[in-house]
């Protein structure tokens, strides 16, 4: 049942994440896209640990995460704890935007 149910709020953070793309802008070079975290979201959604591509995405949209964070349908996902878990095990720090 829980699975199922996280399994659905995923489903439906990805549908939110694609209809906000493009309302991120790039930053400093960087094409800002949460899909791009897409391997993350194993990590983001249970206690496993970050796959090296997940940390090399993260540190990737770095620049992106304020924008993220500003935009209401990302930043219950972006200030999630295990978010911040994945970040820090991935040693990139939460940004002060």
């Amino acid at each position: 049942m829980v699975k199922v149910m996280w399994g659905s709020i995923l489903a439906l953070a990805a549908a939110l994440l694609l209809v906000t793309v493009e309302n991120i802008p790039m930053a400093e070079g960087v094409t800002c896209s949460p899909t791009e975290l897409t391997s993350c979201s194993s990590a983001f959604m249970s206690a496993s640990p970050p796959s090296a591509t997940c940390c090399a995405k993260l540190r990737e949209q770095k620049p992106c995460l304020c924008g993220y964070l500003r935009n209401p349908a990302l930043r219950q996902y972006v200030n999630s704890p295990n978010a911040k878990k994945v970040a820090s095990s991935c040693n990139v720090a939460t940004p002060n935007c």
